[in-house]
């Protein structure tokens, strides 16, 4: 083994630790993105198992970030990361005939969020409230969509925007058709 695979061996336990802290998630998160078991996940960022290429993949593409990069010793400067629309996270098990798509770096979990959202007619994604002070901006893409916060209640149609408070209860549904929003959420 050259003295260079010995470097990227003693630095990926770290860097996929680090990956995963970046992003918030638990080890039973990164288990359960990768198909990775929890306890390898965890022989791994402690340094106890060396990880097939297979296992790296699907690690890397659970935390969202580069393969190359992760093993790379070199500057990290003058490159373009892409992350290609099949790889986009999705979210899959929220909402009602809703299908979203999470466009946000890992790294702004919990901060400043932006997401893509497809609903079928009736549609619907009830949320319960963020951290207080949380805001939400939505702009229609297509179709109508109603918007509920608290009391508040407002139709809006392609290429509108609304800005409302996302520390109460708030609700985005599409009663007349399909619908697509692009939606930020600041946390304060």
């Amino acid at each position: 083994m050259t003295e260079h695979s010995d470097d990227i061996l003693t630095r990926l336990p770290a860097r996929l630790k680090e990956a995963r802290r970046a992003q918030g998630l638990s080890l039973e998160a990164v288990a359960n993105l990768s198909g990775v078991s929890r306890s390898m996940v965890s022989q791994i960022e402690r340094g106890e198992s060396s990880p097939t290429i297979a296992t790296l993949w699907n690690l890397t593409r659970a935390l969202q970030v580069d393969f190359a990069g992760l093993l790379d010793v070199g500057d990290s400067q003058d490159r373009i990361e892409v992350l290609r629309a099949v790889d986009v996270p999705k979210i899959e098990n929220m909402g009602q005939g809703c299908r979203i798509r999470i466009l946000s770096p890992p790294e702004e979990a919990g901060g400043h969020e932006v997401y893509d959202i497809r609903f079928d007619q009736g549609g619907a994604l009830n949320s319960q409230p963020h951290t207080r002070g949380a805001m939400e901006q939505l702009t229609v893409l297509e179709g109508k969509i109603h918007v509920r916060s608290g009391a508040a209640e407002h139709q809006l149609q392609a290429g509108d925007t609304a800005r409302y408070a996302a520390d109460v209860a708030h609700a985005i549904t599409a009663p007349e058709g399909a619908a697509r929003v692009f939606l930020i959420v600041k946390n304060a």
